[in-house]
């Protein structure tokens, strides 16, 4: 069903279609920052092909921000992580479309994430982080 439906990976022509319509393809065209949120254990959109668009992003120097779930796979199923994600994307969108968002305060409290890249580019981020990893 699936590769009727998006493409078959299997055939020449299902190949080209699916290249036509990768974001990864269109990478040059992207103008604005991007946030990225990826369960590892993701059946559907492999941690892979999340690493792909992050590093095509990064050489062309458009800010990226990575943040990656080691328990969790399409879609977050733990409360902690959901709250994790939720406050850096509260922060993200209030930089990048303005407006007003809560700091982190305990959001990540008891959360899997881990942000490979572009902590830096949300406020509060890296002091939420640090604020984190150390020990009590």
């Amino acid at each position: 069903m699936l590769t009727t439906r998006v493409g078959d990976h299997r055939t020449p022509a299902g190949r080209a279609l699916l290249k036509k319509h990768s974001a990864l393809t269109y990478v040059e065209r992207i103008q604005r920052p991007l946030l990225i949120g990826q369960g590892a254990n993701d059946v559907r959109v492999k941690q892979a092909e999340s690493d792909q668009i992050v590093q095509a992003m990064q050489a062309k120097k458009i800010p990226v921000t990575y943040v990656l779930y080691p328990d969790e796979g399409h879609g977050f199923a733990r409360p902690e992580n959901n709250i994790s994600f939720n406050a850096i994307a509260e922060a993200f969108l209030a930089k990048n479309l303005g407006g007003r968002f809560e700091p982190v305060g305990e959001d990540f409290k008891g959360s899997s994430l881990q942000v490979l890249t572009g902590a830096e580019d949300i406020a509060g981020l890296p002091e939420a982080l640090a604020a984190v990893s150390k020990p009590s």
